[in-house]
């Protein structure tokens, strides 16, 4: 399992900590969006409530600048019991779920609510971190990723560098904001904001390979239960950005929830195409070499 990138944990040698991160399980969110509230008072972010779009119950849409957590609501009619035309092995393997910690607002009433706490995924290969040309940008001695905002230009290489679409600048300055994993807290041995105000502990804080082992048990236990679409995304070190340090347990597909289903670091296939191109400078000097060897003669 490769959890290491260029930049962590050998730059800071004995002063490196274990790999910190966050497992959301939408299974047990409520859509209090206690998480963005704590996150804004710590954080002073500032207020960024766009208003209800008429599809949907969540007033903040999305991440960005002034939106670090965002609890996305995903409202979606189903079949959930026999009377609304679920059948009856349906019905009593969603009874089953719920008994096993599926919550009743998430399945139930032939309406099913599907609610996530995203936030920034602190990539493992982070393309933010290759493209910023002022070092604002930086990998933290948890492993986390940080943007100095006294030292970012407002450049918005590293916005559309991201491959979910995280970062964003602030309209006031054109500076970039995001999720820190509340960085402060940690050098003070405190949790983050939203992981500390969540009370369904939804968002859950710790050690990274901790967390990957409890995921793995709760998704376990809920397809034991007959939730069989019950995954992971983000906790495999193998995907296109080696691993996300915030991952979390989905209940249907990553689309459903507007997330990418197969999200690569914008930069991962650099060095190839580096090596491609320096091969293609060669082969072209090398022909017009034999060109003008050949017209001598």
């Amino acid at each position: 399992m490769r959890l290491e990138t260029v930049t962590w944990p050998s730059t800071y040698g004995e002063r490196a900590e274990p790999r910190m991160g966050f497992f959301t399980d939408t299974s047990v969110c409520i859509g209090c969006k206690a998480c963005e509230v704590a996150c804004k008072e710590w954080n002073r972010v500032p207020t960024s409530m766009q208003g209800f779009t008429g599809q949907s119950y969540d007033n903040t849409r999305d991440l960005g600048a002034d939106t670090w957590r965002h609890v996305a609501f995903v409202e979606q009619r189903v079949p959930a019991t026999a009377q609304d035309g679920a059948s009856l092995v349906e019905a009593a393997a969603l009874g089953e779920a719920i008994d096993a910690g599926l919550h009743t607002y998430q399945e139930g009433d032939g309406f099913r609510w599907l609610m996530a706490s995203d936030v920034c995924k602190h990539c493992t290969d982070a393309a933010c971190l290759d493209v910023c040309p002022t070092g604002a940008l930086f990998r933290t001695e948890y492993g986390t990723v940080v943007v100095q905002e006294d030292v970012c230009n407002g450049c918005g290489y590293c916005v559309v560098a991201c491959p979910f679409g995280v970062l964003d600048q602030r309209k006031d300055d054109g500076r970039v904001w995001k999720c820190t994993l509340c960085y402060d807290r940690l050098q003070d041995d405190l949790e983050p904001a939203c992981a500390k105000a969540c009370p369904t502990e939804s968002i859950q804080f710790g050690e990274l390979a901790d967390l990957r082992d409890r995921a793995d048990r709760r998704v376990a236990s809920l397809r034991e239960a007959g939730h069989g679409e019950a995954h992971l995304y983000g906790a495999d070190p193998d995907n296109g950005v080696d691993g996300f340090g915030a991952f979390f347990l989905l209940l249907d597909d990553p689309e459903v929830y507007g997330l990418p289903p197969d999200p690569v670091a914008t930069t991962h296939h650099l060095p190839e195409i580096w090596k491609r191109t320096a091969l293609a400078a060669v082969a072209l000097g090398a022909g017009i070499a034999a060109a003008f060897a050949g017209g001598r003669r």
